[in-house]
C-alpha cells in the first residue's frame, strides 16, 4: 500500500534528477518543501521563475548573467586578453573563489562527446573559434575536467588556438595539497609527473 500520494511521489522524483540527490534525499527535500503550509516552496518556486524568466547566458563568456554581459566580462579589471575554458557555471565560481585569475572566461556546459553526439557547436565552440579569430585573445587555458572528454575538448580547443597562433595552456592536475601518495590513483600519479615543473 502507497503511503505517499501521488503527487508528492512527483515530486520526489523530479527531485531526484538534481545532481546528488538521492532517493532518501529527494524524499526528505519534498517533506520539507511541503512543510508548513508550503511557505517554503512557493519561495523555491517564485525564485526559480524570476532566475528562469531574467537569467540568460553573457554573450561573450556564456556564464549566466541577467545583463548583456556578466560582471566579469564588464569589468574593466579583468583581462579580456585571457581567457580561461571551462566545462561549468560552477568551474568558474570555484576559480574566482581563489582570487588567483584576473582574466575572463568561456564555459562549455559540456564536453565533446561523440558517443553522446554532443559535438563542438553543441558546446558553443563555434562561438568560441569565432572570439579566436577576432584577435583580441593573447592566451587560453584549458581548464577543462581531467577526463577522457575534458583531455578530448581540451586538444580539439588547443587545435584551434594554434590555427589561429594562440597560445594555448593546460592547467596542472597532480598531486592535491596536503595529499599522499599512497592515496592517490594510479591516473593522477601520472598526471602529477608528467606535469612536474622547476622547484622554485
Amino acid at each position: 500500500m502507497q503511503v505517499v500520494p501521488p503527487k508528492i511521489a512527483e515530486l520526489v522524483t523530479a527531485l531526484r534528477r538534481l545532481p546528488g540527490v538521492g532517493p532518501r534525499s529527494a524524499q526528505r527535500l519534498a517533506l520539507a518543501l511541503l512543510a508548513g503550509q508550503g511557505e517554503l516552496a512557493r519561495q523555491l518556486a517564485q525564485a526559480l521563475l524570476q532566475a528562469l524568466e531574467h537569467v540568460h547566458l553573457c554573450q561573450s563568456c556564456r556564464m549566466y548573467t541577467e545583463d548583456v554581459l556578466c560582471r566579469l566580462c564588464a569589468s574593466t579589471e579583468r583581462d579580456e586578453g585571457v581567457v580561461c575554458v571551462v566545462e561549468t557555471p560552477a568551474d568558474v565560481i570555484a576559480l574566482e573563489n581563489t582570487a588567483s585569475y584576473r582574466g575572463i572566461y568561456f564555459v562549455l556546459y559540456g564536453h565533446l562527446s561523440p558517443l553522446d553526439k554532443i559535438g563542438p557547436s553543441d558546446i558553443g565552440l563555434d562561438l568560441f573559434s569565432r572570439r579566436l579569430q577576432e584577435g583580441r585573445i593573447r592566451e587560453v587555458i584549458l581548464a577543462t575536467n581531467a577526463t577522457v572528454e575534458g583531455e578530448a575538448t581540451a586538444h580539439f580547443i588547443a587545435h584551434l588556438c594554434q590555427q589561429q597562433a594562440v597560445p594555448s595552456t593546460r592547467i596542472a592536475h597532480g598531486v592535491p595539497m596536503g595529499g599522499e601518495l599512497e592515496y592517490l590513483d594510479g591516473h593522477t600519479l601520472i598526471q602529477a609527473i608528467q606535469g612536474r615543473r622547476a622547484y622554485d
